[in-house]
């Protein structure tokens, strides 16, 4: 017996099913494909455009606190981009670059203060942009709305996504940084479905340009010290939909005391890791030191500027000059001795370090070096934790001699 489309929704009780039985249409053929081996040289490789991080045909993200040094990164990028250099450690991919930084935040002369203070500090001259650099601010007039939401209604503004496109292709720009995104759309920030609509629609135009799309967020106001891609304010679908997402962090003060780098100028140091590398290999963070860079531009009684500059920067090595000979002569002196861990006690075996080092383990800087260098080889077995009597015949841990004659 044939059962009528509304007898058979009446039985389910679903009249959600009536209306889309009565406004079906036909169904396509889906068939599964068979998979065609093909010569792994043969595929072409992946088109990346910066390092391993900006890839052509996607969108990345930018996730920085306040103060950590962004626009500073930026201003460095787009220039090295822009002149095919890779003073930030990063390789511009076959040659220079047509670079877009669309900044809605900062006014043209403050946008103009960072791209010139690095050009400066990285001698660069107009010919090496060579007409390769656009450059637009929001706080001059040139703002950019991607959607709105009007008597709670979500839309999409294609045609701004279209004359995005138009343009990236008439310029023929390479990458497009916007910053910050939350000012590039009018929408409730928190709501994953709709900023999974409007990162998906610059994707579409990443793919559609063949250009790369970097979109610039801030971090919550609870975001943690140690910033990760989940540190990004709002919704996770941007970060979920982006190829990849650089991370900002400035030095913490526990890294700045085991480096031997003093309060005053930790602020100067930044580290950069790609935190969701889904489309190349984990990278290690880059470090890069914020360096003063004078613009020349005082003039009267005004003082000219002195403009933050990103350079590479190497971390600092706790073991620089240590040998396996110093090693040795620590565990002489350990072995000859009772050395706790605790490093408020008289007793810490940072003491037998810093005597056979030539440090001051009092000093706040050498104290953090002392601390990395017995923390590494306490983890190697050169050194280890036991717990023993002290004096007071109470247990404490006390650092011994582990393996000889191995660092």
């Amino acid at each position: 017996m044939t059962v009528a489309p509304r007898d058979f929704a009446d039985e389910l009780g679903d009249s959600a099913i009536v209306a889309a039985i009565h406004s079906a249409k036909p169904v396509r053929l889906v068939q599964a494909s068979p998979y065609a081996w093909r010569d792994p040289a043969t595929i072409p490789p992946r088109p990346w455009v910066y390092g391993r991080w900006f890839l052509r045909g996607t969108v990345a993200c930018v996730v920085a606190p306040g103060g950590a040094g962004k626009s500073t990164m930026l201003a460095g990028t787009a220039l090295a981009l822009a002149s095919g250099q890779d003073f930030l450690g990063k390789k511009v991919w076959e040659g220079p670059k047509r670079v877009w930084l669309w900044n809605l935040e900062d006014d043209m002369d403050e946008l103009s203060r960072s791209i010139q203070a690095a050009a400066v500090h990285h001698g660069l001259e107009p010919e090496d942009i060579a007409g390769r650099l656009f450059v637009d601010s929001g706080m001059e007039g040139v703002g950019l709305c991607t959607a709105v939401e009007a008597d709670g209604q979500f839309k999409l503004l294609e045609p701004i996504y279209e004359a995005l496109t138009a343009e990236i292709e008439r310029r023929h720009i390479d990458v497009l940084i916007v910053d910050p995104f939350v000012s590039s759309h009018e929408v409730e920030e928190n709501a994953n479905s709709k900023i999974d609509k409007i990162a998906k629609a610059w994707g579409r135009v990443a793919k559609a340009a063949n250009c790369v799309i970097v979109l610039v967020h801030h971090t919550s106001k609870a975001g943690s010290a140690d910033v990760t891609a989940m540190s990004a304010r709002g919704a996770v679908a941007l970060i979920n939909a982006a190829r990849s997402t650089l991370v900002l962090n400035r030095m913490t003060d526990e890294q700045a005391q085991e480096l031997g780098i003093t309060p005053e100028m930790r602020g100067r140091y930044v580290s950069v890791a790609d935190d969701k590398h889904n489309r190349g290999p984990a990278e290690k963070a880059d470090w890069y030191e914020l360096v003063g860079v004078d613009l020349g531009n005082g003039m009267d009684h005004h003082p000219g500027d002195s403009i933050a500059v990103a350079v590479p920067w190497t971390l600092p090595d706790p073991f620089d000059d240590v040998t396996a000979q110093h090693l040795e002569r620590v565990k002489n002196v350990i072995e000859g001795g009772e050395w706790r861990e605790n490093a408020q006690s008289s007793q810490w075996a940072g003491h037998a370090v810093a005597q056979v080092l030539g440090l001051d383990a009092d000093n706040k800087a050498d104290k953090g070096r002392i601390k990395s260098i017995l923390r590494q080889w306490i983890s190697n077995g050169a050194l280890k934790v036991e717990r023993r009597m002290d004096k007071t015949r109470q247990e404490r841990p006390f650092i011994v001699v582990g393996r000889w004659g191995e660092q």
